[in-house]
């Protein structure tokens, strides 16, 4: 098991986001989550991820527990140092691709492993053009961020989450930003890590993508999970209306 996560709760203002959710993925799983706006799909992203803190539950990394919630209802995460080690298990790839604007492509894919795993910089800068060269980016070592295409940018960000040889790799809405043409290039690239093995939890509106893609489809709705399971079934024949109506939606 890479990701176990148990009773998850979030809320915001008052507001329940997430309502008692629970997920786990094993090695070499790709989970899509798919699900309407406001569903808390990017929530329960952020929580695994350590970006936002939950109200109650546990997130557990490779028999690590880096959250618990004790019998008085209090959350406690690992202290800064150990849970330093529980963030090198993922990778995070954003809408936004959240490149620095001020280094080269190199640099941006470079500057982690360096700095946070004290790599050796020849070897990580190798690896760094090796990982370019499957992105069909070779050429692009030497650019900066704003000269690249929004789908360039966002493989960009793919290689640099991949350069921190992360157990699993969690994507965010990957081509919510980008214009059809440049999302074909980006999922090309996942369906391709997919292939591979890596380990993927996908937050995603592409549902054929999903669905050809995935080993597994939660639906999310209202902060609860509504239905999972196998892509087809899911897709092909959901068991709940509300799931059946969403993707209803989808196809019109």
């Amino acid at each position: 098991m890479v990701l176990e996560m148990k009773n998850i709760q979030k809320s915001f203002d008052g507001q329940e986001v997430l309502k008692d959710i629970s997920l786990s993925v094993d090695h070499g799983e790709v989970v899509s989550i798919i699900g309407p706006s406001g569903s808390g799909k990017s929530t329960l992203l952020r929580c695994a991820t350590f970006l936002e803190t939950i109200d109650g539950g546990s997130v557990t990394y490779m028999d690590t527990t880096a959250a618990s919630t004790d019998s008085s209802g209090k959350v406690s995460y690992l202290p800064k140092e150990k849970m330093k080690t529980v963030k090198e298990y993922f990778g995070l790839v954003f809408q936004q691709f959240n490149l620095f604007p001020h280094f080269s492509v190199l640099k941006n894919i470079c500057d982690a492993p360096v700095k946070v795993h004290g790599r050796n910089e020849e070897e990580v800068s190798a690896e760094a053009v090796e990982l370019l060269r499957s992105m069909g980016l070779e050429d692009k070592a030497d650019a900066y961020p704003c000269q690249l295409s929004g789908g360039q940018q966002q493989r960009v960000a793919i290689a640099r989450a991949l350069a921190m040889k992360p157990e699993i790799l969690f994507f965010d809405e990957p081509t919510s930003a980008l214009d059809p043409e440049l999302t074909i290039e980006v999922l090309k690239i996942i369906r391709k890590l997919a292939e591979e093995h890596m380990t993927m939890v996908i937050v995603t509106h592409e549902m054929s993508f999903a669905r050809a893609v995935s080993n597994r489809v939660i639906f999310m709705d209202g902060g609860v999970i509504v239905e999972q399971g196998d892509p087809e079934e899911v897709f092909g024949n959901p068991k709940q209306e509300r799931t059946r109506k969403f993707l209803k939606s989808y196809e019109q």
